[in-house]
């Protein structure tokens, strides 16, 4: 740790490789109540290997929706999630809810845990008591756009 909360970016691995090749799953994920769609692997981006320390258990997911803005995580935002790290209390995860991707909070309340959105002007994310939820894996960081697309000619 080099001060409070700052954390020094991990050293390139020992295999050599400057990149991996992340996979980009569609369609969106959803930021908000889960909406029907089958996801498989849309594209993929070559990132720095430093940021993807497990690239086979490594894939990225755009956002769709604003249910996680408290969090940082806004609509249109590539989240990257890794399939090896455990969640715990306080992670956002990707969860397949009655089979539908969506981006939530894990809280965690004695031996209990549930999900919920990070934005306040949202209800409670309610979950029916039958309900089958996976956590498929947890968000180790987003990749925002700062400058318009439409002000890169795209």
């Amino acid at each position: 740790m080099i001060g409070a909360g700052l954390y020094r970016i991990e050293e390139p691995p020992p295999d050599g490789a400057a990149t991996a090749r992340v996979p980009l799953m569609g369609p969106s994920l959803c930021a908000g109540f889960p909406s029907p769609g089958d996801d498989f692997v849309e594209n993929a981006l070559e990132l720095p290997r430093w940021l993807v320390p497990n690239p086979p258990a490594t894939f990225l997911w755009r956002i769709a929706g604003d249910s996680m803005r408290d969090a940082g995580i806004f609509d249109g935002d590539l989240a990257c999630v890794d399939r090896s790290l455990k969640p715990g209390h306080g992670s956002v995860v990707v969860a397949a809810v009655d089979g539908e991707m969506s981006i939530k909070r894990m809280v965690v309340e004695g031996n209990r845990a549930h999900l919920s959105f990070d934005n306040a002007e949202l209800p409670v994310y309610a979950l029916e008591e039958l309900a089958e939820v996976n956590v498929w894996g947890v968000v180790r960081f987003t990749i925002r756009w700062h400058v318009s697309r439409a002000g890169q000619g795209r």
